[in-house]
């Protein structure tokens, strides 16, 4: 007991009262605060902070038993925090089988034929069909929060988090942390008037703390040890989600539960809050706590991140004074409620109550005592039947075994468990009772002998696998209990997932648990002279029963001795249930009703319980209908489900007899669709003895336990109700009452009269509890001394939902007795009946209407085929999307459907939903059968269902998105300020101090001698000067994909090859003419180039179609070839053979080619005269390609445009005769083409050309040719840098040992006509840094149609630059500089160094005038190297003048200019270039034609594909 009593008492220590810590001097609590604000601000590390506190400290701790002070806080720490786990994340309930209960409804299958056929006459677009795998994330992400204002709020950690603990109880202490909490933790409560104002700054709340020993000379010690232990208490729970902040959240700190402590009564004169609240603390800003005496306190996120989230969403001020005003501000359309919308008209309710409950002599004084009683005076009687899975009987427990067995295992877990000598277990102690459904003998008996040994069982599911939905919440439950041990039986365990050493794992979530099998064999009997403490009913805990919240928490409802035995006196009163009575329970018996009727209730009246396990009912569905024939079953209790399962198998039974039955308890009639079962459970079963009296719904909750119930026929009470209510009114929360004529009504039916001793009201669901008028639907509540005490350890939500105060119109309250809130809502009709139309977990708030989960369910069930959705598996829940709920159905479909009907189903729903409730479904998703997570009992789990879906894992098979038909509230578009002219932008320019955006590149002029430009004026002159010159110089040298040469060619053999293609060509073809070269890349593509150029014909290089995708490629050449009019096709033997080949004439008419030619084996003729022609700006080339757009554009190049973009790439790279380049690009358009075919020739260099074709069978190729060559230039494209991204990441290690060495590359560029994918290059960058690649050697070009080579970074230069700018300034065309890391930011890369020779400018779209420095427009570009024009058939005349001959509108309105057709900005850094003057950087954001105008805003693709890629891990960008 040494080691008992020294942790009780290290357990008083932790129990400072508030003033204790003001005897500190003040010195010493200054010194404190400024170590504190040193760690907050990250200038002393967490362990010198600790070290620093304790010295501090130590002079004030006394030492306990010769033990060092900073061990005795440690000891404590790690003894308090086994207990802090959280729990749970809302105050909403949901039953874990919730959605058991779906079955057919004739009535409401007509509403929907009905309602069908009207869809039919009225014309309405269908859903577009979709097929996808659909991956969401978190749909709050999608909707940026208003940061348009940096207010103090925006800038605080908001979130939701529960601190359960265990409760300490009289008589012995275990380590917790619930004082600490209670000191420093402010319950809090989502009800906005009810709730204390402990959540408010300087809130106080009454507090009522439970009485301890006198802490005397410790006090100074316990307060100081309670303050160093709380910070490493933090690091034992578990963080708080900042990835989802909601701008509309509040923030929630719930604190330990205290209100189970036993001793405290919850009478209904009861007015002092059971829950203790922070008497001496307070809120201070920035989401931290502080004590009033001067000392801080951290919160459970420690200061250093706090104050990162807050500078990560504090809006960032624009770093320049804009002379506009901003609106990032995304104002959502507030809907208006309809003034014809139905208001409640009725008086206010007055509370119902229910007959005083009757006290009855023999009554026993607790449950117990009734176990006794029964067990030593009807030893014999029978108390539970057990049954197989065939039906048959297994075993009969008797009263006397139940008594025997139940002494035997209370003794055993009180004195045969222990733990270093001491025992595992002393009354108060949590136990988790896991026994499968099917063995109600082995669990009653648990039940019972926990009751005995007072120990308080926690009955939970068996978990199956690690990864059971719900399992891990199910742990936090246990662990904040504190259990350590489980009873189960020797079947169970065995069949439990065990670990390597053989013992049963730790499941995800769970504490550590011992596991104790509770077989006769393993439990010992106790001596004759110990007797079980038989006691009164008190106010202690008896059990704890979980609870699942509609958001999938698990939370434990406290049931106090005194109320389940209340509860167990009202239901024998309200039931009529007598002695000896045969009673048959289909339902869990571990829970709610299946656990007060089948083993308490029966218990204390010596009833026989008739247990039909749920595997079964799943076997055979009439199983108990049989067993209340077989037994003369008195009561029965089922759902409605049961009943729906009986319907469908009753034809194979002739010989059943219902007429034993005097009460057939429908346990789940607060189902609003349970009368439909019933009323077809009735027209079958009449003619064999049910009488229409018998069926009994009732309602109730697992915190409130029976609410109501319809008594038998024999008490005298009025018939039952039935009630037609209109939908519409329902979804407003008003009664009407409607014909059954109407489509959209709901039929309800009773559930009888409220239980003995309660009182029942109605509340409004949101806000203050007001009383509801007669004809209004609300939250039912009941004050009774039979239901639920509190949800463990949560005392706030405790408060919330079982301390609540129903008051009047006036604010008055009704009593002052509290009542506890039931999640039904509903009303009380004529006669004091009680109706359920709904509940909380089903309620779904769209545009300010309710509508039930359960009612949509039902409509999607009644919509034909009827039989479409597996077994009626199917979910309904609503998610968050632009501050809105928005409905997702997903329902199982059918093995065998076909995906035409899913979609037509799917279609017929979506008709259904709209015309019956008047709402639309954001998403209709179908999965494969058998794959939605799966309750305990069979039902869907839900809220695992809606995590799966938001994780984007649900994996659906069909999918249909309806955004436009519910998303109602969308942004308000964009609207457009009155139009500023260009001379007004220019004078505000000027006024704010800013530049043009103009910028450009060296002057050709002082670069390089004129004389040598006009000898160099025609690329094939220099062609056959090389050749003369340096005849063996080497030109080109091509790798295949083994990494050896596959051809060369040097200046004097290229012009030989050239001049024999331009013979061949000579005497076929005229000057001018268009020739198509069709080739793959090599030497034979460069070689029919320049022999085109020979001959004076101009050649037009087209990508030759892949062999083995024909359809898909060869149309492309065709129509290149049709476009650019090309009277002849040059290319080799083999795709000759392809063009004409029987496959082609499946895709394309291969009698419509013009002349082909095969140039493998041309005839040597006499050399010929080399075309001259008469001016640089007649046609060199045309250069085609398809853009993203799937536009085809073809532009022109003249001869005078060629040599100018040689010597532009020439002096940028610095290229001469003795350089090497690596080239891995396509040679058949833009750079790629000019880089293959142009630039050797002109500077003299030697290209190793790389096809990137080849780096499919080997993905090193580029990367080791690089090394070999020991290159300083490179080039490649995005997908050869994706290819090696993904296909060597891991490989780099080899690489190394093959001696791949790539330090010797001084800049590699990376072609391309778009944004810089800065992710993908920081990537390529940071994977082959190992094998020597600097970080700064990679960079990007950027080129277009009209111009190919604008940017390119070459050799000289500051380094590219990077910027973050706001997406959501982008969208309204701005630009807004933020800093790295905040909300919304963008990453922008400058897309290299403007080429020399090259003008440009940022031009209005829509004015086109002249932009300033950092502004949004698009570039223009003016340039020697400029394309001429655009080469279509049609001849467009105004769009080759738009894009090739524009002039500003204000400013400089000589230069013509060129319009490239993409957004982008310049500025001007603080950088130096070559010239020595600052370094102006051109960001390109992205172009024009790709862009989508959505409500006056502009989207660019590749942000929304970049949201997709990282939305989930899975998705992989192709």
């Amino acid at each position: 007991m040494a080691e008992r009593t020294s942790t009780g008492l290290l357990s008083m220590m932790l129990e400072p009262t508030p003033a204790v810590a003001m005897t500190l001097p003040a010195e010493v609590r200054e010194k404190l605060a400024e170590l504190e604000l040193e760690l907050s601000e990250g200038d002393i590390t967490q362990k010198g902070y600790e070290k620093k506190r304790s010295k501090l400290l130590a002079p004030y701790i006394p030492q306990i038993q010769g033990v060092d002070p900073s061990l005795q806080i440690d000891n404590r720490i790690q003894a308090s925090s086994q207990a802090v786990l959280p729990v749970s994340k809302q105050n909403k309930s949901r039953a874990a089988n919730a959605r058991d209960e779906r079955f057919r409804s004739d009535l409401h299958t007509e509403a929907v034929q009905a309602a069908l056929a009207k869809y039919k006459e009225r014309k309405m677009p269908m859903p577009s069909k979709r097929r996808s795998v659909l991956v969401q994330s978190s749909v709050e992400a999608c909707t940026p929060p208003d940061t348009s204002s940096a207010s103090e709020d925006e800038g605080s950690l908001r979130r939701q988090g529960r601190l359960p603990t265990s409760t300490p109880y009289q008589g012995h202490s275990h380590p917790t942390v619930e004082h600490w909490f209670n000191r420093v933790i402010q319950g809090s409560s989502t009800s906005s008037s009810a709730s204390s104002t402990s959540s408010h700054p300087g809130g106080r709340s009454v507090s009522n703390t439970t009485t301890h020993a006198a802490l005397n000379a410790n006090a100074t010690a316990t307060a100081l040890a309670d303050l160093m232990a709380h910070t490493q208490l933090d690091n034992h729970s578990a963080p708080p989600d900042v990835t989802g902040l909601s701008e509309r959240s509040s923030l929630h700190v719930e604190r330990p539960h205290a209100a189970s402590v036993r001793g405290v009564s919850r009478n209904y004169n009861h007015h002092t809050s059971v829950m203790e609240t922070a008497d001496g603390c307070e809120w201070a800003g920035e989401g931290s706590l502080t004590l009033i005496d001067g000392v801080p306190v951290n919160s459970r996120v420690s200061n250093k991140i706090q104050q990162l989230l807050n500078t990560l969403k504090r809006p960032k001020r624009p770093p320049l004074r804009e002379f506009f005003v901003d609106d990032f501000e995304e104002l959502l359309d507030v809907q208006q409620p309809d003034p014809n919308q139905p208001r409640p008209e009725g008086q206010q309710m007055s509370p119902l109550e229910g007959e005083p409950l009757g006290v009855v002599t023999n009554w026993p004084p607790s449950l117990p005592a009734a176990l006794q009683k029964w067990g030593t005076t009807h030893p014999k009687s029978p108390c539970l039947t057990a049954l197989d899975n065939a039906g048959k009987p297994v075993y009969t427990l008797t009263y006397g075994k139940l008594w025997t067995r139940s002494q035997k295992l209370a003794y055993t877990l009180l004195n045969k468990l222990s733990s270093r000598n001491e025992p595992l277990l002393i009354p108060g102690d949590r136990v988790a009772l896991v026994f499968p459904n099917s063995d109600p003998v082995m669990f009653m008996v648990a039940f019972y002998g926990c009751l005995l040994a007072e120990l308080v069982p926690v009955p939970i599911e068996v978990p199956l696998t690690r990864k059971d939905a719900g399992s891990q919440q199910i742990g936090f439950l246990l662990g904040s209990c504190g259990v350590t041990l489980a009873l189960t039986t020797d079947a169970c365990q065995k069949g439990l997932p065990k670990a390597q050493t053989g013992e049963v794992v730790t499941f995800k979530g769970w504490p550590r648990l011992l596991w104790f099998v509770t077989d006769g064999k393993h439990v010992a009997k106790p001596p004759k002279d110990w007797y079980p403490s038989i006691r009164e009913a008190s106010n202690d805990i008896a059990y704890i029963e979980y609870k699942t919240s509609k958001e999938g928490s698990t939370m434990g409802i406290t049931v106090s001795h005194s109320a389940m035995l209340a509860h167990c006196q009202a239901l024998t009163q309200a039931c009529g249930y007598t002695e000896a009575e045969t009673i048959t329970n289909v339902l869990d018996f571990k829970r709610e009703a299946g656990l007060w009727h089948g083993v308490l209730t029966s218990v204390m009246n010596r009833m026989h319980v008739i247990s039909i396990p749920y595997s079964l009912m799943k076997v055979n569905p009439l199983s108990w209908i049989q067993k209340v024939h077989m037994y003369k079953a008195r009561v029965a209790v089922v759902k409605s489900r049961d009943m729906h399962w009986s319907l469908l198998a009753q034809r194979d039974q002739r010989d059943i007899s219902l007429s034993s039955l005097r009460m057939l308890i429908v346990a789940d009639g607060a189902n609003p669709w349970s009368i439909s079962s019933c009323d077809a459970f009735l027209n079958v079963f009449q003619s064999r003895g049910l009488r229409p009296e018998v069926i009994c719904p009732c309602a109730s909750s697992s915190e409130a336990m029976t609410v109501a119930i319809r008594r038998p026929p024999e008490m005298g009470v009025p018939p039952p109700g039935k009630a037609v209510l209109s939908m519409s009114g329902l979804s407003h929360s008003v009664i009407r009452v409607d014909t059954e004529e109407k489509l959209s009504v709901l039929t309800v039916q009773d559930v009888g009269q409220v239980m003995p001793g309660a009182l029942v009201c109605v509340v409004r669901v949101e806000g203050t509890p007001y009383l509801c008028k007669t004809d209004e639907v609300g939250e039912i509540c009941v004050s009774s001394g039979c239901s639920g005490l509190a949800y463990y350890g949560l005392p706030g939500m405790t408060k919330n939902i079982f301390e609540t105060i129903p008051v009047k119109s006036t604010g008055v309250p009704i009593s002052n007795r509290p009542f506890t809130k039931t999640s039904l809502l509903g009303f009380v009709g004529p006669d004091n009946l009680v109706f359920v139309v709904g509940k909380m977990d089903g309620l779904m708030v769209v545009s300010g209407r309710r509508h039930n989960a359960d009612d949509v369910v039902a409509t999607a069930l009644a919509v034909e085929p009827m039989k479409f959705v597996y077994r009626g598996r199917i979910a309904v829940f609503s998610v968050s999307v632009l501050h809105d709920e928005r409905i997702v159905v997903v329902a199982e479909q059918r093995p065998d459907a076909s995906e035409e009907d899913s979609f037509q189903w799917m279609s017929r729903v979506l008709q259904a939903i709209d015309s019956i409730h008047q709402v639309g479904v954001y998403c209709l998703a179908l999965v494969p059968a058998n794959t939605l997570p799966k309750a305990p009992l069979g039902g869907i789990h839900i809220s695992e269902t809606k995590q799966r879906f938001l994780e984007g894992s649900l994996h659906p098979c069909n999918v249909l998105m309806c955004p436009h038909t519910c998303v109602t509230n969308l942004p308000k578009p964009r609207q457009k300020q009155p139009e500023v002219g260009p001379a007004s932008m220019i004078v505000g320019n000027l006024v704010a101090g800013k530049r043009i955006a103009q910028a450009c590149g060296r002057d050709l002029g002082q670069l390089e001698d004129n004389d040598q430009a006009r000898k160099f004026l025609y690329i094939h002159d220099v062609l056959q000067w090389r050749a003369q010159a340096t005849p063996d110089h080497p030109l080109f040298l091509v790798l295949n994909a083994k990494g050896t040469v596959a051809s060369t060619a040097s200046c004097l053999q290229l012009h030989k090859r050239a001049e024999r293609v331009a013979a061949a060509l000579m005497g076929r073809l005229n000057t001018g003419d268009h020739v198509a070269l069709v080739y793959p890349p090599g030497i034979d593509l460069i070689a029919t180039f320049y022999g085109c150029l020979y001959a004076g014909c101009v050649p037009v290089t087209v990508r030759p179609p892949h062999p083995q995708n024909l359809a898909t490629t060869l149309p492309t050449v065709k129509m290149i070839v049709e476009v650019s009019k090309s009277v002849c096709i040059l290319t080799t033997q083999a795709i000759m053979k392809l063009l004409k080949s029987k496959e082609a004439a499946a895709a394309v008419d291969i009698k419509s080619w013009p002349t082909v030619l095969d140039t493998d084996d041309l005839p040597r003729k006499k050399n010929p005269q080399i075309y001259k022609p008469p001016t640089p700006e007649m046609l060199a080339y045309l250069d085609f390609s398809v853009s993203t757009t799937g536009i085809l554009a073809g532009v022109k190049m003249s001869h005078a445009a060629t040599s100018a973009l040689c010597r532009s790439i020439k002096l940028q790279c610095e290229l001469y005769p003795s350089r090497q380049i690596a080239i891995c690009l396509d040679p058949y358009c833009g750079l790629g083409l000019a880089l293959w075919c142009l630039c050797s020739v002109y500077s003299g260099h030697q290209s190793i050309l790389v096809p990137p074709l080849e780096l499919e069978s080997n993905a090193s190729l580029w990367l080791t040719a690089v090394s070999q060559y020991k290159v300083r230039v490179t080039f490649c494209s995005y997908s050869v840098m994706e290819m090696c991204t993904k296909g060597l990441g891991s490989q780099t290690e080899a690489l190394r040992l093959r001696n791949v060495n790539l330090s010797c590359v001084r800049t590699c560029m990376v072609v391309a006509e778009e944004r810089p994918r800065i992710t993908l290059t920081q990537s390529f960058s940071k994977i082959f840094k190992d094998l020597g690649l600097s970080p700064r050697a990679v960079s990007t070009t950027f080129g277009c149609r009209v111009n190919v080579a604008i940017c390119l970074q070459g050799t000289a230069g500051p380094d590219p630059t990077t910027v973050y700018v706001d997406m959501r300034a982008l969208r309204h065309d701005r630009v807004r500089l933020v800093e790295r890391g905040s909300p919304h930011s963008l990453p922008l890369m400058e897309s290299g160094k403007i080429l020399p020779g090259v003008k440009v400018i940022i031009a209005n779209t829509e004015t086109k005038g002249p932009l300033g420095d950092s502004h949004l427009g698009e570039v223009w570009v003016s340039s020697p190297h400029n394309a001429t024009g655009y080469y279509t058939v049609y001849g467009e005349e105004a769009l080759h003048a738009d894009h090739f001959n524009t002039k500003l509108s204000f400013g400089d309105t000589q230069t013509v200019w060129a319009r490239t057709g993409y957004l982008g900005f310049l500025r001007r850094t603080e950088l130096t270039d070559a010239s020595g003057e600052r370094h102006d950087a051109l960001y390109v954001v992205g172009s024009l034609d790709e862009t989508l105008e959505l409500r006056g805003m502009r989207y660019h693709p590749i942000d929304i594909e970049t949201s997709v890629i990282r939305s989930h891990k899975s998705i992989a960008e192709w």
